[in-house]
């Protein structure tokens, strides 16, 4: 490593000092049978040459697959202009911007990369990112109770066909602060979250109702129809988003009679390569009249005493972030490097552009499920339209198809059958990194592995 701050002798002195004979004397107070004991499973360290080895023999494994993964993360083409700027020592090494005097670059930089995301949402107001999109949806669930006066309870509606992973730490995040996430069921036969679904619950006091678009499963929720439905039931709408697709699908802050009232999604589309699950950086929007129980920072643009622009940490102040049980949010920073390089890429590709890399995903989508279908016995699972993400269904186990596809150098998807029991589904995404001969390679592969 190359900072060890206390040596052994620099150890012993210290606890000399307080009358302990070991660290382990100062966690005494910790129950034995709540401690981890020893990690036998951990390797023994590596030199630096070693684990530099090990890292790039492992890299290699990946050599060559082609990826159909989504779920979340995607592989989409990345300009090569947007880590050569991002890796730049202004924006590498700058440390939170609390000193507005000394960080004017990296406050315009958050200011623009706002203003982006809250036109790319249709929302009034944009926070400077909090860390995932997984965390992002359980900020919005929290942010939900504080902002939604008229509910008293601590309930939110969360569809069954949100992401599961997200729903999962939701609750790890919620859980202990006495929120519960009811699901909601999905129709079996479109995939989507119906009205009829939410019946059973009308009149009931619900703080938010959550919508994903698309769904985990790739298909388009009817968000009109559920925005209008919860907001007549006195709930705020917290929608969950795929950055990319709002090139064409219409906006959050568009939906219904009202629009959403809070936006969250994942950012890594946005210019942040795969990098084996992150970091990413969490995107988070809102109506104008709740803005002050968001979480995170929020960067405003105003003149000083000579008429010249200047940015500033605005609307919050930095106490307010470390005030216990009153503040709104454990969040007291974000994903700075990935929002850079994420404002960078959107500044590169522009409006027009990312219409065009969402056309080609979805194009190259339905073309890969048109062909995959074309193979005796496979077939999509869910009728409603889809963007970027399909399942589909085939004659074999999805684990021992996808593991058999692995074999063939192809990353073929992601099984059903862990998260919702659908032990023959395959959740699949096509980029537009993806070629025709990319396709019919995965069509190849799949009917070799089924025959």
């Amino acid at each position: 490593m190359p900072y060890i701050p206390h040596t052994p002798d620099d150890v012993k002195a210290m606890l000399d000092t307080i009358g302990a004979n070991s660290i382990e004397d100062l966690f005494d107070e910790i129950p034995a049978h709540l401690k981890a004991g020893e990690l036998e499973k951990l390797p023994e360290g590596l030199s630096e040459m070693e684990a530099t080895a090990l890292m790039a023999a492992r890299a290699k494994q990946d050599e060559g697959a082609l990826c159909f993964i989504g779920a979340g993360a995607y592989e989409h083409h990345i300009p090569a202009a947007v880590w050569e700027i991002a890796t730049r020592g202004e924006f590498y090494t700058a440390y939170t911007p609390y000193q507005a005097e000394a960080s004017q670059g990296t406050l315009q930089v958050i200011y623009e990369y706002q203003t982006m995301i809250a036109r790319l949402t249709g929302m009034d107001v944009s926070n400077a990112s909090v860390y995932d999109g997984a965390s992002g949806l359980s900020e919005a669930v929290l942010m939900s109770l504080r902002a939604n006066r008229k509910s008293k309870s601590h309930r939110v509606l969360m569809p069954k066909a949100v992401n599961p992973l997200y729903r999962s730490a939701n609750k790890a995040i919620v859980r202990n602060q006495g929120v519960e996430a009811v699901e909601v069921e999905f129709d079996a036969a479109t995939g989507t979250t119906p009205l009829s679904a939410l019946a059973q619950y009308e009149g009931e006091d619900f703080a938010a109702l959550v919508i994903a678009q698309p769904n985990f499963f790739g298909s388009l929720e009817d968000v009109d129809a559920l925005t209008d439905w919860a907001h007549a039931n006195g709930m705020l709408v917290i929608a969950v988003v795929n950055p990319t697709s709002l090139a064409l699908l219409t906006p959050p802050g568009e939906w219904g009679e009202q629009g959403a009232d809070i936006v969250v999604g994942e950012g890594q589309p946005l210019g942040i390569p795969l990098s084996s699950g992150g970091p990413y950086f969490g995107f988070m929007c809102c109506k104008q009249g709740i803005v002050r129980q968001m979480p995170g920072r929020i960067i405003g643009r105003t003149v000083d005493l000579e008429g010249k622009p200047g940015f500033t940490l605005t609307l919050q102040a930095r106490e307010q972030h470390i005030r216990r049980s009153k503040a709104t949010s454990n969040i007291c920073t974000n994903q700075g490097l990935a929002m850079t390089a994420a404002t960078i890429y959107m500044s590169l590709v522009g409006p027009e552009g990312l219409s065009s890399i969402a056309g080609h995903c979805h194009a190259n989508t339905m073309a890969l499920a048109e062909k995959l279908t074309s193979i005796a016995g496979v077939k999509r699972l869910f009728s409603a339209p889809s963007f970027h993400e399909v399942v589909i269904e085939t004659p074999k186990a999805a684990d021992d198809v996808l593991a058999a596809l692995a074999k063939k150098d192809i990353l073929g998807g992601v099984s059903l059958s862990k998260h919702y029991g659908f032990t023959n589904a395959i959740l699949l995404c096509v980029t537009e990194t993806k070629t025709t001969e990319d396709l019919d390679a995965y069509v190849a592969a799949l009917s070799e592995v089924l025959a």
